[in-house]
């Protein structure tokens, strides 16, 4: 659609939903099926300009930065984040009534941590030390929850709320 390129899917949807995607800004749109694409097309002309400006902060954001890492910085923030959490697990393991067991530290993509309940083994994404910092003690503060509650339900985020009650903005300061 003009110099904008966008994926479509086809779903059971009311209205026409647009999102650009980090890391690279792509464009997605999902539609009903009874919509032609000449609306679709329209529908993104029409946001042509927030489409460019909500690229550019993606290409010049911490996701993009993430992209471009040389191994050097990835070792940097391995260092960071490992200096930083084991501080953090101390301060919220009596908070939470939970103790942590093995603590490992990933550059992943597609996510900000990891817990394994059963042996209350937690691993941090590095990346995190691209962000403030109360995005680590959320993450934090989130994968030792779930050493109490499994999922993402109803009493996961009641735990969250009670433990955190700004991890909601930390959460935004993510995606």
């Amino acid at each position: 659609m003009g110099d904008i390129e966008y994926a479509l899917t086809r779903k059971r949807v009311k209205n026409l939903n647009l999102h650009v995607r980090p890391p690279d800004g792509h464009v997605i749109v999902s539609a009903p099926q009874r919509v032609s694409r000449e609306t679709i097309d329209q529908f993104v002309l029409s946001r042509q300009n927030w489409i460019k400006d909500a690229q550019a902060r993606i290409r010049s954001g911490p996701q993009a930065q993430a992209e471009r890492a040389t191994p050097e910085e990835q070792r940097e923030w391995l260092a960071v984040v490992k200096q930083a959490t084991p501080m953090l697990v101390a301060k919220w393991e009596p908070r939470l009534g939970v103790k942590a067991g093995r603590i490992d530290y990933r550059n992943m993509k597609s996510r900000w941590g990891s817990c394994k309940p059963s042996t209350g083994r937690i691993c941090i994404n590095t990346r995190l030390c691209l962000y403030p910092p109360q995005c680590l003690e959320y993450i934090v503060v989130h994968e030792l929850c779930h050493l109490r509650v499994a999922g993402h339900g109803p009493a996961f985020h009641a735990l969250m709320d009670e433990a955190l009650p700004t991890w909601r903005e930390a959460k935004r300061l993510l995606s």
